[in-house]
């Protein structure tokens, strides 16, 4: 991830286009509308749907006034799908992860506004009782946890994505930020790579049965926490090449 040193204290986030919320498989349909309708409270509009086959009357009625964020809800079969344009996804967890470490709240919202305004960026969400699985945190670049008084319970859904989007809508300093950081790759183009360097390291024996699952995660961990540029992409893929015979 390479650095640049810009800073424009006047530059203007736009949140409806920067930002995606994306929900991973609500089973509470009121949820889904109650998280359009903070949405709407907090300036954000464009809301992505995995494994939901539609919108009922629950989510409908809980949303109120944001019936129209509804209305124009994405929906897709996987998480990878549902985020393979966007650029950086930012992934909520409620529990420290062994491969996936997470930052917190505050560190994940100055993280974001480091990147250009043009960067397109996902705030993934998980199912109310399981959460995010491994396979979901694949198609993240960094995990955050919401900070509460007790470990249990975790917050509800809508409260989460409420906290989140007020954390972010609310920050005072984000025009203020410097913008360290060039735009990354898509992630569909960054999970490429990943993949490329996995089939390496097999190819290599360095990644086999006993391992292949932890060594995966720490792959897409440890590089996607690196966002990827076209450049990063060139160099890691020579080197890989270069350090791995075929």
């Amino acid at each position: 991830m390479r650095k640049i040193n810009v800073l424009n204290q006047a530059r203007k986030v736009n949140l409806k286009k920067k930002f995606a919320v994306i929900l991973v498989q609500p089973e509470n349909p009121e949820n889904i509308g109650l998280v359009a309708r903070n949405m709407k409270n907090t300036g954000f509009e464009e809301l992505r749907l995995v494994h939901v086959p539609g919108i009922n009357r629950g989510s409908h009625r809980t949303a109120v006034h944001a019936r129209d964020i509804l209305d124009r809800a994405h929906f897709y079969p996987n998480t990878a799908e549902a985020t393979q344009e966007l650029e950086l996804v930012f992934a909520a967890t409620s529990r420290r992860r062994k491969n996936f470490p997470a930052i917190s709240l505050k560190e994940a919202v100055i993280e974001m506004f480091r990147f250009p305004q043009s960067t397109k960026i996902g705030l993934l969400f998980g199912n109310e009782r399981t959460g995010l699985t491994s396979e979901d945190l694949h198609s993240s670049n960094f995990r955050f946890m919401i900070p509460q008084a007790v470990r249990q319970p975790s917050y509800n859904l809508a409260s989460a994505v409420l906290l989140t989007l007020f954390f972010i809508y609310a920050y005072d300093d984000r025009n203020k930020i410097e913008i360290t950081h060039e735009k990354p790759l898509s992630r569909k183009e960054q999970e490429e790579c990943f993949r490329l360097i996995l089939n390496k390291l097999e190819k290599s024996k360095f990644i086999h049965k006993t391992n292949k699952r932890h060594m995966t995660e720490m792959i897409f961990d440890l590089f996607g926490r690196f966002a990827l540029t076209s450049k990063d992409r060139k160099l890691l893929l020579a080197l890989f090449s270069k350090a791995i015979k075929k």
